[in-house]
């Protein structure tokens, strides 16, 4: 049995993968969350098949449970791009989808995700406090504390590795590292529930529409197995800031005004209000862990810079945050050196290269002169449909959006 104490701070998609590795390894740990289960979260719903790879990872049944419960589980099949110019491009997330077992991806409310993946955590390894807030991190030469709050009650204990799983403006990111605010490196988003949108796919893909108004950036609408559309915008923040836009009015002008939205909007009724959050992208490789500690997930900003997606990344953090975590007790050595090698570099190996295309395609969308030709030409050209959509499964074809020759062959030649 191991007697190094781990502590999880957040019990979202982050810290939930983390724990279920870490269950996995026989590792005994704590889990702090500040929320009550089941809690909402603002987030674009969308769970990308980089989650289904994670969780297949750990025990396949989660995935057969979730096809079983529609109503909380849409599987979704694709994404329609809508370029500036008004023109759709349906792309499947596989080529040959009627030879798969499921949806490559699924669209799930936050509050019913999050409290479905509390629900996986092994009680045998995972203690979980909930409505635990973390008051103060101390580290010191010889002891590491932590103190939170619990029904009005301080708590202290000691610790030797703490995980950061609790999201943009981590607690735990702000004791050990507390970076400097980059606009260019994060993206303001806000989102609402509809009902009664119109129009959508009937293989419920996702909708990402690149109005001029918001590149780079786009608005979206995600279908949801109880009827209801997440609908939302996002736009870089330092674009926000330096046009002055107003997500909320812009967000609520293409529902009224335009061509290709509002009339699928015509009896459409929002649900509750419109709310806002912050994404940290990983627009820019930081260092993700340190001296006892790892941040995992948005407290490590892996947020897909293109996409806005960020729960995949989050669960791959945690999956290898415990292979990491399985290490440093083994070898009790838990130094900023060791944890770098061991986990910011599996963390990055997986995931930096579709980070940084992706921060190549943000770039790219804020000319919509070129999204427009793009979307056109692939509405003549079966080859690039699906050269884009085996982009989703293939990351070595991916990376040719960033070779000059591809877009020759691909948007000049026939």
């Amino acid at each position: 049995m191991y007697s190094q104490r781990v502590v999880i701070v957040g019990a979202g998609p982050a810290g939930c993968s983390t724990s279920l590795f870490l269950s996995q390894h026989k590792i005994p740990h704590l889990i702090l969350e500040k929320g009550l289960f089941p809690r909402d979260k603002i987030c674009g719903d969308a769970l990308s098949g980089k989650v289904v790879e994670v969780l297949k990872k750990y025990d396949e049944n989660i995935i057969h449970q979730m096809t079983q419960n529609p109503n909380n589980f849409l599987g979704s099949w694709g994404v329609k791009f809508v370029a500036p110019n008004g023109k759709a491009l349906d792309i499947p997330f596989k080529k040959n989808s009627s030879q798969e077992p499921h949806a490559p991806g699924f669209i799930s409310r936050r509050m019913h995700f999050d409290h479905f993946m509390v629900q996986q955590l092994d009680p045998n390894y995972a203690e979980l406090i909930t409505g635990a807030e973390v008051l103060s991190i101390v580290k010191e030469d010889t002891i590491n504390l932590l103190t939170y709050l619990k029904n009005g009650v301080k708590q202290t204990i000691p610790f030797d590795l703490i995980i950061g799983c609790d999201g943009d403006r981590s607690v735990v990111e702000k004791t050990f590292v507390n970076r400097p605010f980059e606009s260019k490196h994060y993206c303001a988003g806000i989102r609402a529930y509809y009902q009664n949108v119109s129009n959508l796919h009937p293989q419920n893909f996702i909708e990402l529409h690149f109005l001029d108004e918001l590149l780079p950036g786009y608005f979206w609408i995600f279908p949801l197995g109880d009827g209801t559309c997440n609908v939302g915008a996002g736009m870089l923040s330092s674009s926000v800031s330096k046009n002055k836009v107003n997500l909320k009015e812009q967000m609520l002008k293409a529902i009224a005004q335009n061509p290709n939205i509002k009339d699928r909007f015509k009896n459409a009724t929002p649900e509750g209000k419109i709310h806002g959050w912050g994404l940290p992208l990983g627009s820019k490789k930081r260092s993700i862990s340190g001296d006892n500690y790892i941040l995992t997930g948005d407290a490590a900003s892996l947020i897909d810079p293109f996409t806005g997606e960020g729960i995949g990344n989050a669960l791959y953090s945690g999956y290898f945050a415990a292979q990491a975590i399985k290490r440093a007790i083994d070898e009790k050595n838990f130094t900023a050196r060791f944890l770098a090698h061991h986990y910011d570099a599996a963390v990055y190996h997986r995931l930096w290269n579709e980070l940084k295309l992706s921060h190549t395609l943000q770039k790219l969308s804020k000319n919509n002169r070129l999204f427009n030709f793009v979307v056109n030409r692939a509405h003549r050209s079966e080859t690039l449909r699906n050269t884009i959509s085996c982009m989703f499964e293939d990351m070595d074809l991916r990376a040719q959006f960033r070779n000059p020759l591809f877009w020759w062959k691909m948007l000049i030649g026939k």
